[in-house]
């Protein structure tokens, strides 16, 4: 096994051609990474967002046909440009690890632009100031910077949540129009961001943490919105649920605002947390069915240091088992798809590459479900998912071939294959036309493995 391919693909986003003849050591080169930290993408500010959240808003209480066309063509543009600056930075990217990690955490506390219109136009700016700045740093910052960010806040649900003791609850349940307490987030929060599904709690625990999070809300456009409102989080004491509240065998007394912060705190100090991310960490960067000997590790590692997602990040790199050769990763379409343009030193994500992900079932911040897009062999190596890529493999080998300066033999500089590989003579065979060369290397199974 080659380790300076390793690195490039396991916890890169893919081998240059090139980049394995440099002299670097592979596990230097990725603490350096770390050490440099995450970079910055620039996108629109939130108040440019929430002009248009505000409009959406307006029209669909209008129900005015036209303007509401308008307004989806301008969350529409939105997204786009997010979508591509995001799909850039992954092609380009000299830090490919720290990217993969942005995309992981992502992953793990995701939103999905399929579920709302607010979200699409979101969705971007989510990952831009919740998981970049937070990917290296405290667990606990990003999980709070995550509850309290529009997009998640609307995703799912919790700005409609009313406490049914609160000032609100208990005037509009007077008028016969209660709106209720809503459990999607606490409950997400407990079972897929920190504890786990197997992490010791039960369906009063999820209904006290929504009690805990009642009045966190979206200021600007959510309910309660008053005039002249900048758009972000707020807490609105009107709606949260008074008294004492048992969450996990602990009580809450009322604070506020600090109830849920302490509560989201201790969630991600609990032992299970550490397990759970550690567990999910692992299947990411070793294997499909995780080793628990890494998995103890890492989540000793993220206890011990309360979860600093640095240190974690550097245990990872030292794991003896993501090193190994029994293991192996299914790329995902969208690590695929990057791993293409990555590989002919692509200068930008082109403008289709959007369109191919989704052909491709894996369209960027749009999972079906709250659990986000799946991570093994199993969710993408079906047969349809296999002929979509050999499809796309030939139109993708198509333009570059059509930059007429790319030898197809070139591309074994990417995968790790062995000497006697089949892979090497077909690519050297002059009879095959270019073309179908690059599609061999690029659509063939050597090249669907991290």
């Amino acid at each position: 096994m080659d380790l300076k391919i390793r690195a490039l693909n396991r916890f890169g986003l893919g081998a240059r051609i090139g980049e394995r003849d440099s002299d670097a050591d592979p596990r230097a080169w990725l603490r350096r990474q770390v050490e440099r930290g995450s970079q910055t993408i620039h996108g629109p500010e939130l108040e440019v967002v929430a002009k248009t959240l505000i409009d959406l808003r307006e029209a669909q209480r209008s129900q005015d046909r036209s303007r509401l066309m308008q307004v989806n063509r301008a969350i529409n543009d939105i997204q786009r440009g997010e979508v591509a600056a995001m799909l850039t930075q992954r092609v380009t990217t000299d830090a490919p690890f720290v990217e993969r990690l942005v995309g992981f955490w992502s992953n793990h506390l995701c939103v999905s632009a399929m579920a709302k219109r607010q979200v699409s136009a979101l969705a971007g700016h989510y990952e831009r100031t919740v998981i970049r700045p937070h990917v290296l740093g405290r667990f606990s910052d990003m999980v709070m910077a995550s509850a309290k960010h529009p997009a998640m806040l609307y995703y799912l649900d919790n700005l409609q949540s009313v406490g049914p003791g609160s000032q609100a609850g208990t005037q509009t349940a007077r008028r016969g129009r209660a709106r209720g307490l809503n459990e999607n987030y606490a409950r997400e929060l407990m079972e897929l961001h920190t504890l786990g599904v197997d992490g010791g709690y039960t369906q009063e625990d999820v209904e006290q943490l929504a009690r805990i999070l009642t009045g966190w809300t979206v200021a600007g456009v959510g309910p309660g919105t008053r005039t002249g409102e900048q758009i972000g989080f707020t807490f609105r004491p009107v709606t949260h649920e008074p008294g004492t509240k048992t969450l996990l065998g602990r009580q809450y007394r009322r604070a506020g605002v600090r109830e849920g912060e302490q509560a989201i705190r201790d969630l991600c100090a609990h032992p299970a947390t550490a397990a759970f991310v550690a567990e999910k960490l692992v299947q990411h960067f070793v294997a499909d069915v995780p080793p628990m000997g890494a998995v103890a590790r890492i989540a000793r590692v993220f206890q011990e240091t309360e979860g600093d997602l640095r240190e974690v990040s550097m245990a990872l790199i030292d794991l003896d088992e993501a090193w190994s050769p029994e293991h192996r990763k299914f790329r995902t379409p969208q690590d695929w798809l990057v791993a293409v343009f990555r590989a002919v030193h692509g200068r930008q994500a082109p403008q289709q590459m959007a369109q191919f992900l989704r052909q491709l079932r894996h369209t960027p911040w749009a999972p079906s479900a709250p659990k986000g897009y799946g991570d093994t062999k199993r969710e993408w190596a079906d047969p349809d998912s296999l002929m979509n890529r050999a499809e796309l493999a030939r139109t993708l080998a198509g333009q570059m071939a059509g930059r007429g300066d790319l030898d197809p033999r070139r591309l074994l500089d990417v995968v790790d294959i062995a000497d006697g590989d089949p892979l090497r003579t077909l690519l050297a065979d002059r009879s095959i036309p270019v073309p179908e060369r690059m599609a061999l290397a690029v659509g063939g199974p050597a090249f669907q493995w991290r």
